[in-house]
Formats: C-alpha cells, structure tokens, sequence
C-alpha cells in the first residue's frame, strides 16, 4: 500500500508498506479521508522521531475483521480514535481520561496517511464508531478534533452567557468559535495574525475579530461594559499570546492553555495577582475521550458544527506534501481545513 512518509513538513514522501495483517481481535480499515491537523506540522515534536506516517483524523471502511469481532462488519463506515482510555484507572475513574497512561500509549498503524491501517482491539472495542449513513467522511474526520474542543471547553467551564475570547484563529480556533456559539456563549471575541483565518472566525461565529497587535485587553473592556473575558483559550503556540491571555481574562474568569509552546515558557505573572487577587484558573486540555467523540458526531450529523463549510483544500495521497506545507505556511496559502484521500 502507498503511505505518506513525514521526515518533516518540507519532506513528505510517497512509499510503500506492506498492508498491516491483523489478529483476531483487530480491524483493517481503509482510509477514505484523513484531515491534516496542526499538530502535524510541530515539526519540533516529531524530529527525534521521523521517519513516520502521522495523520489520527480519519474516516473510512472496514475492510477486513477478525474472527473474534463482533462489533463490526466489513463494509461498514466508521471513524477510529487513535488514543483511547482503560475506563479503569484511577485517572478514568474520576474522569481525567485524557491523563490515563493506556490513553497516552494506544495508537493505530501506521497512521492515517496511508492507505489502510490496522485498529488494536482496544481501538476496535472503544475507540471506533459507525458514522450516519448521511455523514460524508470528510465531514467525519472533524470528529476527533471537535471532540477535543469539547473537552477543552468543558474544562474551561464555558457556558451560556459568558464571554469568551480566542487568541488562534486557525482551525483550532475557528471550531472553539463555533463550539461557542453553538453553547450559547455571550461575546465571542478572536484574534489572529492572519487576515483570512479572521474572515474565518467572523464566519464561523465570532462577534468580534482583531488582528493581534492591538490591544486586546484594552479592545475587551471597551466591547464588554468594561469587562475582560470570562474564557480565554489560547488556540496559537505563540508565545506573546500568554502574556496575552493572563492580561484579558476578567476576575473570576478562566484560561484554557489549548496549544502547546515550541520553547518553555515561564508564566509572567505573580501568583497573588492571577489566584489570590483574581480567583482566576488556569487549565489545559489534551485528546479527547469516547464519550467526546460521541458527542461531536452527533453534534456534526445535526449541523450545529458547519464543518464541511471548513474545508478549503481537498488532496490526493500524492499530494500529502503540499497539504503540509499549506498547514505549516498559513501566511502563504489560504487553507483553513486540509483533508486528504488517501485511496485516490
């Protein structure tokens, strides 16, 4: 089978695999569409591990089952988690799924830029889903990803009424607008560098859209009766955009840490100020758990997330190296959403 090869976002190439056998408890699945995520192109995170087949946003069939399955037959439309929970530690128990070590160390192969890949029973058991019948399967492959926005905004606190401000309009960012609007949220306020990935977020959602450099803190007072955010998530690993966010997030209010920093970053901030003075939380959010991935199909196959309006560029296999680039490069291409096909 032909695979994507990553050795690095300028060096993405076309090879050959051996179809990946399966065990008894296992499913192959072909891949119809799997979405270019940006955490594909941290190209410092997966440097000491080059050279290897990324993609985890997939929709296909199942081709092939294991004589011990019985959940799935061959035909049928589905999406696969590639990390998934225990359900039995100590971390699932309380429902931190996304800590639980099985979670961090489960994974289908390759990856979802190939042309078929084997699902672990684990995956097979509670990691996969039959999509709807009338859910295209690019439109499936936003369902890892909602489903991660969806516990990130859970473990923010957001809801109806409370005004939110999201520094990153890049997909990520775009569907925390939607997913926002879509739960009632007050002012939805974005912000971002680039002029297309605003237009996006008006689109999607957004009250208000700010080119970055402005004065952010400044812009919130002034649109919410003189109030910062009460959610701030931070969509960008842009290191000025902490600084941001510590500055705009109101008394009482709350900043989801969404995207990871190249470099470490120290918080430059005296605790007093941001805890003791403000009562102001800080949270973070990684992957997304079984249940999210339930709940962002349903929420897709009932319009409330528009994503197939998200979609800008649609690839061949052939043409995985470009989707990177266009991913990697936002100032010089306009792609919002890339999805490839890797049987075509």
């Amino acid at each position: 089978m032909r695979v994507a090869m990553y050795y690095s976002n300028r060096d993405v190439r076309i090879e050959e695999m051996p179809v990946p056998s399966i065990q008894q408890d296992e499913v192959l699945m072909r891949i119809e569409s799997s979405g270019i995520c940006g955490s594909d192109v941290m190209e410092w995170y997966r440097k000491d591990k080059v050279p290897l087949v990324l993609g985890h946003e997939v929709s296909g069939i199942v081709e092939k089952v294991g004589d011990e399955v019985s959940k799935f037959e061959v035909g049928d439309r589905v999406i696969a988690a590639h990390h998934v929970p225990c359900n039995t530690c100590h971390y699932c128990l309380k429902g931190d799924h996304t800590v639980c070590d099985t979670l961090r160390k489960t994974n289908f192969y390759p990856g979802g830029f190939a042309e078929y890949v084997r699902l672990p029973a684990i995956n097979v058991d509670r990691g996969t889903f039959r999509i709807p019948d009338d859910m295209s399967f690019d439109a499936a492959t936003f369902i890892e990803p909602v489903a991660c926005v969806i516990r990130g905004q859970q473990r923010a606190g957001l809801k109806h009424g409370l005004s939110v401000l999201v520094l990153g309009s890049g997909i990520a960012g775009v569907l925390h607008v939607c997913l926002a609007r879509a739960s009632g949220a007050g002012l939805i306020v974005a912000t971002d560098v680039i002029e297309h990935r605003l237009e996006a977020a008006a689109k999607f959602g957004a009250d208000v859209v700010l080119h970055a450099q402005h004065d952010i803190p400044e812009e919130m007072r002034r649109m919410n009766r003189g109030r910062l955010a009460d959610i701030v998530i931070v969509s960008t690993g842009a290191v000025p955009a902490i600084k941001q966010a510590l500055e705009s997030v109101e008394r009482g209010g709350t900043i989801l840490f969404f995207a990871p920093t190249e470099s470490p970053v120290i918080i430059p901030k005296p605790i007093n100020e941001i805890f003791w003075r403000s009562d102001v939380t800080l949270t973070t959010s990684y992957a997304g758990s079984p249940a999210d991935h339930v709940t962002a199909m349903r929420l897709i196959a009932k319009g409330n997330v528009p994503v197939m309006d998200m979609i800008t560029h649609k690839l061949a296999l052939k043409d995985t190296g470009l989707g990177f680039q266009m991913v990697a490069n936002p100032q010089s291409y306009t792609a919002l959403k890339v999805i490839v096909h890797p049987c075509t």
